[in-house]
């Protein structure tokens, strides 16, 4: 038997206040937004609702995790869908399909913009 102290490595979470970069078109972060890990700092630019009738049907995003290990960092846009559902009669089966044909071009719009972001024309920081 040895006498000699015993050792073991162990994990510990460190909490510390992080300082990151922060894109000009980021809403920012709140207490609420905490990050757990580094990799989990996620960067979201304003959201963007895709309604019909008043109810949403998309949310729309810029987003970046700058540090992300098991995704993409690069700027993208986080589209999140909504649980809308609907009985229709006719007229408003084509009022959804107008609806969805401006959200499309919402989209579109977004894609350009952020185009222009990814191309190094706007400032992404």
């Amino acid at each position: 038997m040895s006498t000699e102290p015993r050792t073991v490595r162990v994990n510990v979470l460190r909490t510390y206040r992080a300082t990151v970069s922060e894109p000009d078109w980021c809403v920012g972060h709140g207490d609420d937004d905490a990050a757990q890990f580094r990799p989990d700092i996620t960067h979201f630019g304003p959201e963007h609702r895709l309604t019909f009738n008043g109810e949403e049907l998309l949310r729309v995003m810029l987003a970046q995790a700058p540090f992300a290990r098991k995704s993409s960092r690069e700027l993208c846009a986080y589209v999140e869908q909504a649980g809308y559902t609907a009985s229709l009669d006719p007229a408003s089966l084509y009022d959804l399909a107008a609806a969805l044909d401006s959200a499309a071009d919402q989209l579109r719009d977004f894609a350009d913009q952020l185009t222009t972001l990814t191309s190094g024309e706007g400032d992404q920081r």
